[in-house]
């Protein structure tokens, strides 16, 4: 049976744990309607989980009683970072959800010479990923980090292994192969300018390609991220 998930500052060395923050909580009981009794896994956003059952559920606290300790081994061997232009309307919601679904590590906003929105609905953006988490058993919470200029990404990216800047007239992506700290750099709706792509070379950031059709931005951040982790 599959058990609900739900990230919190547990500490497992205690036999008791609980939840009062009003939104969970009234997940829980309202959504779920999850009751004592019920056994859920609690995550602490390391790779140690917990089987616990409800034990006291309140409208302002859910109380549980830690049985099992586990070790989540789901999450996968590579870091990625995805650095992402900021996108319009909801497209950057969907990304960031996807690419916590698919194991992306980091996601930094980026801003191009292209972008055409900015600021970020940070809590909307944390209560996202939590959820995405949640759902698809990770064991750790991916960084949102603050969003950075284009050449400061670059900077950034230099501590990675590789990097691969997508660009439709890059090189037919081939994998990563041993690489454990990867960058995937995805420009904004009206592609990179002719200079992101001459500064990226400088960078020795590859130059790679998902194929001759031209995909929206939030596709490509998506397909990319997926191939990174996964070949």
């Amino acid at each position: 049976m599959r058990l609900h998930r739900f990230f919190g500052e547990f500490d497992f060395k205690e036999k008791l744990a609980s939840i009062d923050d009003a939104n969970l909580v009234s997940q829980i009981r309202n959504v779920l309607r999850l009751k004592k009794g019920d056994m859920v896994l609690l995550s602490n956003g390391t790779t140690k989980e917990a089987r616990a059952t409800i034990v006291d559920s309140t409208k302002d606290q859910v109380g549980f009683e830690i049985e099992t300790i586990l070790e989540n081994e789901r999450e996968p061997d590579c870091h990625v970072i995805l650095y992402l232009a900021l996108l319009k309307s909801d497209h950057f919601d969907l990304v960031v959800q996807k690419a916590t679904e698919i194991g992306v590590r980091e996601i930094i906003p980026l801003i191009t010479e292209r972008t055409v929105k900015f600021g970020l609905r940070d809590e909307r953006l944390k209560k996202i990923i939590r959820e995405a988490a949640e759902q698809s058993g990770r064991a750790v919470l991916p960084k949102l980090n603050e969003p950075m200029d284009f050449p400061a990404a670059l900077e950034h990216a230099k501590q990675n292994d590789k990097n691969y800047f997508f660009d439709i007239d890059g090189q037919r992506f081939g994998g990563r192969g041993a690489a454990r700290q990867v960058g995937i750099f995805i420009g904004p709706e009206g592609g990179w300018t002719d200079n992101e792509r001459e500064h990226s070379s400088e960078g020795k950031h590859e130059h790679v390609t998902l194929g001759k059709l031209t995909l929206r931005a939030e596709t490509a951040a998506i397909v990319s991220s997926y191939l990174v982790i996964n070949t």
